[in-house]
């Protein structure tokens, strides 16, 4: 199914090609309240009505698509390419009191849904109320002027006309025009129109990444000269200590982390569960850097779905990393329940829908749809990795918003500049901690550096009181427990990465160091 996926979004380009009066469909897919992106219902769940063509020719749903709640209804309505139909009425509305009641309380929260032709989103609002908040109009007549470039579809505009007042046990007649126009955006441009660059390339945005990236300069050379400086004066004490006789060295004051060399690798407490961290650590980043270098090549926002459907597919294509570096770090700590190590890696991360089930379990209980719970585990890790409370209040805007993220160039800068820092960091901890002949470094170097997890959780409740509009048990507990499970993976993958520039800095000063 994910090469089916693949090949699908490989081939897009020649699938949405329209010869003239070809079917177009018009799908409806959601309404909900404007401010509130997360609380969203079937287009059909409000009392409109259907139009009266019955069949399409084909619909193709993606894996994306499916995890995502994606569920495209048809409208009903008869359009074809390249044909403008005048305004024609497709359904009528029965309005009883029940249905006013639920057109009301949709315009009240102000309302608005989302459809989508070829792909192309369209939004369009409920209907309004007067001044007073007395009378309330539905609006009953969609103007669609639609855009072509050669046999592509490359634009498409709605225009919501026909404000009927909501009277109870009256007939509303729906309608519809549909208007085509030569353009000349080219179709890989065509989702530019939706993108938002005044926002994601603000100054405060192109400042948090130029903060971020003089601070890492900064950090990298003061980490470097105080560690060069500092083991060349240890370098030099044990060089001269070694020229001394065995009791001037007895009657000396030995400290330091040259002390601890017999003990510094020794495996690790727990290296079964330590292994396997460090094993889904480096497949999570792994899977980052692919998907942000495919993101930055291909404009995966156009299609739906198609980010997490890559996603997945480099997911499950990395398993032997997850297996390769955690399966090896288990048999160098001297590991020998391997049959056992594995089956913490198909829990951990091979088997990802193993995973969901013992992960998600608590959370299926409020939410209805499992699956749709997969997307922090596997795509949004790829996207948060910040350093700066500006940048990662442009990605939370992104995902818990309306916002589209599209400048993956900053995403993997933002990636590099979280590595280097977080190995500079885990080292100069590690340090300070052989220096006070403590060997115990493996578990301290992974938690030091997955300890970035707990600040993003904690600014996740600062961005949920304080951004969105969220309320309920169900918001709620949908919001914390997709940041429980995106924090958790992020706080993984730093440990790995800290975990493994530590265990490279441990393996050189030692091998620097004459071991009597």
């Amino acid at each position: 199914f994910l090469p089916a996926d693949f090949l699908w979004l490989m081939t897009a380009l020649f699938l949405l090609q329209y010869t003239d009066k070809e079917e177009v469909v018009l799908w409806m897919n959601t309404v909900g309240p404007y401010h509130n992106r997360q609380e969203t219902y079937k287009y059909f769940s409000l009392p409109f009505c259907v139009g009266t063509k019955k069949t399409i020719s084909h619909y193709h749903e993606t894996l994306g698509e499916a995890l995502q709640g994606v569920e495209l209804e048809f409208s009903g309505l008869n359009i074809k390419f390249k044909e403008e139909v005048m305004q024609t009425t497709y359904c009528d509305i029965e309005l009883d009191k029940p249905k006013r009641d639920a057109f009301v309380y949709a315009i009240k929260n102000h309302y608005w849904y989302q459809m989508y032709i070829d792909d192309l989103p369209i939004w369009g609002i409920v209907g309004e109320a007067d001044e007073n908040g007395e009378d309330y109009y539905l609006w009953t007549y969609k103007k669609l002027e639609i855009g072509q470039n050669g046999n592509r579809i490359v634009d498409v505009n709605l225009t919501s006309e026909g404000k009927v007042k909501l009277v109870p046990n009256t007939r509303i007649p729906m309608s519809y025009s549909v208007k085509w126009k030569k353009s000349d955006v080219k179709f890989e441009d065509r989702f530019d129109k939706y993108l938002d660059p005044s926002f994601f390339q603000h100054r405060i945005h192109w400042f948090s990444i130029f903060n971020s990236f003089m601070m890492v300069i900064f950090l990298v050379g003061l980490v470097s000269m105080i560690l060069m400086r500092t083991l060349r004066k240890d370098y030099a004490r044990y060089s001269k200590e070694e020229e001394m006789d065995d009791m001037d060295r007895d009657l000396g004051d030995e400290y330091g982390w040259k002390q601890v060399h017999g003990d510094v690798f020794r495996p690790s407490s727990h290296p079964l569960i330590f292994s396997s961290l460090i094993g889904s650590g480096c497949q999570i980043f792994s899977v980052s850097l692919i998907v942000i270098i495919l993101a930055m090549i291909e404009d995966l926002y156009t299609e739906r779905g198609s980010m997490l459907s890559t996603a997945i597919f480099v997911y499950a294509a990395t398993s032997p990393v997850n297996g390769y570096f955690g399966g090896s770090l288990y048999a160098k700590q001297g590991g020998m329940q391997t049959n056992m190590c594995n089956i913490y890696q198909l829990l951990s991360k091979k088997r990802p829908s193993l995973t969901c089930i013992c992960y998600f379990g608590p959370l299926n209980l409020v939410e209805n749809t499992l699956v749709s719970l997969f997307t922090p585990l596997i795509c949004i890790p790829i996207t948060k990795n910040c350093l700066t409370s500006s940048f990662r209040y442009f990605i939370f805007t992104s995902f818990w918003a309306y916002k589209i993220y599209y400048v993956y160039g900053f995403m993997m800068l933002v990636l590099v500049i979280l590595c280097i820092v977080t190995v500079c960091v885990t080292i100069v901890c590690t340090y300070f901690l052989l220096n006070a002949e403590d060997y115990r470094w493996q578990w301290t170097s992974f938690l030091s550096a997955a300890s970035t997890a707990v600040y993003v959780y904690m600014y996740s409740f600062y961005y949920y009181f304080f951004k969105t509009k969220m309320y309920g048990l169900f918001q709620t507990s949908f919001y914390f427990g997709y940041m429980a499970v995106f924090s958790t993976a992020l706080g993984i993958m730093c440990g790995a990465v800290g975990y493994m520039g530590t265990s490279a800095f441990v393996r050189k000063i030692y091998t620097n160091v004459k071991i009597d």
